[in-house]
This record gives C-alpha cells, sequence and structure tokens, in this order.
C-alpha cells in the first residue's frame, strides 16, 4: 500500500509538496487528483487537515472561470441540507451518484474505443443508454434498500408463515 502524498500549508499561504521537495500551487494539486494522486494536505505548524479547504478552494476557482457545474439553486439545496437531520443521507446520495457517474463515464470511454468498429452506431448508442439506465435504476434500489428503516410488517409475516407451519 502506497502512502499519502503530503502537502504542508504554511502561513504565508504556500503549499509545499514534501515527496518532491518544491511548493506547488493550486493547479499543481488540481493535477494530483486528476491523476488520482492519494494526497493530504495539512497546516505545517498544527498538523491540522486542511485537505477539504484545499479541494474546496479548487472547486471555487473553476466555478469562477468557465462553465460552473453548480447553479445557484442548487448550492442554495446544499446550504439548506447543513445541520438537518438529512445531511448524512445527502453526502451519501451525492457520494453514490458520482461513483455511478464515474463508472458510467468509464463504461462510456471503453464502448468509445469499440465504437468505432461498430456496424451499426445508432444501436451501438441505443445500448449504451440501456447500459446507463439499469446501472442508474440498481444503484438507486441499493441507495433505497440502504436507506429504508426496516418495516414492522418483516416481523409480521415472520411470525404468521411460522403459525402456519406448526398448523
Amino acid at each position: 500500500m502506497t502512502d499519502k502524498r503530503l502537502i504542508k500549508k504554511y502561513p504565508n499561504r504556500r503549499l509545499y509538496d514534501t515527496a518532491i521537495s518544491s511548493y506547488v500551487t493550486l493547479e499543481d494539486v488540481k493535477g494530483l487528483v486528476l491523476d488520482g494522486v492519494d494526497f493530504e494536505v495539512t497546516d505545517a505548524k498544527s498538523g491540522t487537515d486542511l485537505t477539504r479547504t484545499i479541494l474546496l478552494q479548487i472547486i471555487s476557482e473553476e466555478e469562477e472561470g468557465g462553465e460552473p457545474i453548480f447553479s445557484s439553486e442548487l448550492l442554495a439545496q446544499i446550504i439548506r441540507a447543513y445541520g438537518g437531520n438529512m445531511q448524512s443521507l445527502l453526502t451519501s446520495y451525492l457520494e453514490k451518484s458520482m461513483a455511478l457517474w464515474a463508472d458510467q463515464q468509464q463504461a462510456l470511454r471503453e464502448r468509445a474505443r469499440t465504437f468505432m468498429d461498430a456496424s451499426n452506431p445508432a444501436n451501438m448508442l441505443s445500448q449504451i443508454t440501456e447500459q446507463n439506465l439499469s446501472m442508474w435504476q440498481q444503484a438507486m434500489d441499493r441507495f433505497r434498500q440502504d436507506q429504508a428503516p426496516p418495516s414492522s410488517d418483516d416481523d409480521d409475516t415472520a411470525s404468521s408463515g411460522s403459525q402456519e407451519d406448526e398448523r
């Protein structure tokens, strides 16, 4: 198992990558994210984990330039979810949705490689759409099962079934 790459943030707001013994920028850290490198950003003085703060800074900069992912309404809804009893549910939902989206993107990339060899591109796109929809439905079913409270009907069914067996 490889260790996490350590980046220290100094009071002067500079980031120091201990793996390459060099100062780095937020753009460099973004490159680590895109390359799938496991890293942690800590405060050089206190050792406090600042990874989430740095990742949020990167997202903020990305949102300011180009075309944003988060609409104002979506951001307002996320803010409203903080502190509520459904906050952990939203976190779980978003994590699972993003994992599913990443899986679908990977599957699409793999299909695109074979797409050029397909004799009928319309059929290929239809198959990809059907598979993605099926994967999404399965993931949402698993998500609902994970979040559903146990029902009392299960106990009633089990006890009535055992009474019928006794007869």
